[in-house]
């Protein structure tokens, strides 16, 4: 028998276990799927927005593959410094696949970025989406930037366009969706009247899928503005030819708000009553360069004008604006974290390997391997963990021979157990289900995440009939 750990429940970790189970050799081949959290998923559950229930539809695939015998979903288990180390892991298996993400923001590096007002995108989509990390109504009330007026995204990728979307979105228009209470009433309170999202190049070169820019065109109580003269500065917006499809389509769609006829000479405040309770802008080639403060809180963005250097990339003109804000949220990528008694690479936020196979000292580790954006950075959609997951499986399997040469000592959960960890089994989380959807009932909505440890916790410990 072949046992293998893999750590982290999102698309990365089980696309690795369904690979491990439908292309193995090796008879009778286990696999643990193991999580700090109580909750499968990973970033579907806890990165998706809530109102874009199409992507969050993929759980039901994820949730067949972590419902096959030969696969265990094993929550609260936390791995490295706190909890089990690399070491004791490959003690209690034959191989460890690690599938544990991007968690920390890229910051922007510049003055007044601490201010209170000031966050990751991250943060925010960890609130909404009722992250147990997440401060229970951390963006409600004074000092938080939804008592301002003016919020500033940074970032022209999808996460920046997502959170865009939430704060100029109508609390009414999230009651149907899973978001906590307490997120669903701050936004519901929230002061925000308009929102600029802000990129330091064009929108030829900018990340976001026409889709998703598209929607906030389809906001309700929004409209949407594109100042036509920083579509001028874009080499691309006159002859797109030579871009991708996709960058082609979005400039297609800005260039369609741009004729909307709000060019970009109104005042902050003629923008914000125009079209409704809210208005989103895009801003493109500025670079911010620092957050300016009053009375300790973020007040405005200093922003400096960038242009096309030539070469794909952009210039500092040395001329500033400054767009006032209570609230930003930078969104301008992901970093690798290092995790306790694995290899990591600083400058690529990843773990060195070969095909998957941890390298130490650049000698692959027999045992031990990588999956998702430890292993390739933060890139591609979720579809593309799916290649990447077959590639580190197939080195594993080329291995397995090697591996199962090893005897382990027993039952890894028995082991868990021994060193003191409460692990959630399977049946743990349909518990939590059934916990969020019974809330759900009592505040008269659908069914509704629980945003807390000890919530997902005590859920996770009654039974079926609801006994602890």
């Amino acid at each position: 028998m072949l046992r293998v750990a893999v750590v982290g429940s999102g698309p990365s970790g089980v696309y690795t276990a369904q690979s491990l189970v439908q292309q193995s050799v090796v008879p009778g081949v286990r696999v643990d799927v193991l999580d700090r959290l109580p909750c499968p998923y990973g970033l579907v559950r806890y990165g998706v927005a809530p109102d874009h229930e199409k992507i969050k539809s993929l759980q039901q695939n994820l949730r067949a593959v972590l419902e096959d015998e030969r696969i265990a979903f094993v929550g609260d288990v936390e791995i490295g410094e706190q909890g089990l180390t690399p070491a004791r892991l490959l003690e209690m298996y034959h191989a460890v696949v690690y599938c544990v993400g991007a968690a920390r923001d890229r910051r922007l590096g510049v003055p007044g970025e601490d201010l209170a007002g000031s966050f990751s995108a991250t943060d925010f989509v960890s609130w909404y989406s009722a992250h147990p990390d997440a401060v229970a109504n951390g963006f409600a009330g004074s000092g938080t930037g939804l008592d301002g007026r003016s919020a500033v995204v940074i970032g022209v990728g999808n996460v920046a366009v997502d959170v865009t979307r939430i704060l100029a979105r109508g609390a009414d228009e999230l009651l149907p969706t899973d978001v906590p209470e307490g997120a669903l009433r701050a936004l519901e309170a929230s002061r925000v009247r308009e929102v600029h999202m802000v990129g330091r190049r064009g929108p030829g070169q900018a990340k976001f899928t026409t889709k998703e820019l598209r929607e906030l065109g389809g906001l309700p109580g929004a409209r949407v503005r594109v100042d036509p003269a920083d579509l001028a500065l874009d080499p691309a917006y006159a002859d797109p030819t030579g871009l991708p499809a996709v960058n082609r389509r979005n400039l297609e769609v800005v260039r369609g708000w741009a004729a909307d006829g709000a060019g970009g000479s109104e005042s902050s405040d003629a923008f914000g009553t125009f079209g409704g309770p809210r208005g989103i802008r895009l801003r493109f080639f500025l670079r911010p360069v620092e957050l300016l403060g009053e009375n300790g809180r973020v007040a405005a963005v200093r922003f400096e004008r960038t242009e096309p250097d030539g070469a794909g990339g952009v210039r500092g003109t040395g001329a500033y604006e400054e767009i006032e804000a209570q609230l930003v949220l930078r969104a301008v990528g992901y970093k690798g974290v290092p995790l306790p008694g694995l290899p990591f690479d600083e400058a690529r936020g990843t773990v060195p390997n070969e095909a998957g196979r941890v390298l130490r000292d650049g000698a692959p580790s027999l045992g031990e391997y990588v999956a998702g954006w430890i292993k390739r950075g933060p890139t591609g959609v979720i579809g593309t963990n799916r290649p990447c997951a077959k590639e580190t499986v197939a080195s594993l399997l080329a291995d397995a021979e090697a591996l199962t040469d090893r005897q382990l000592a027993g039952d890894p959960l028995d082991a868990l157990r021994d060193l003191g960890h409460e692990p959630v089994a399977w049946r743990g989380w349909l518990s939590i289900e059934r916990a969020e959807s019974a809330l759900g009932h009592s505040l008269g909505r659908g069914r509704v995440k629980i945003p807390d440890w000890a919530g997902l916790r005590a859920a996770a410990r009654e039974d079926a009939t609801g006994d602890t």
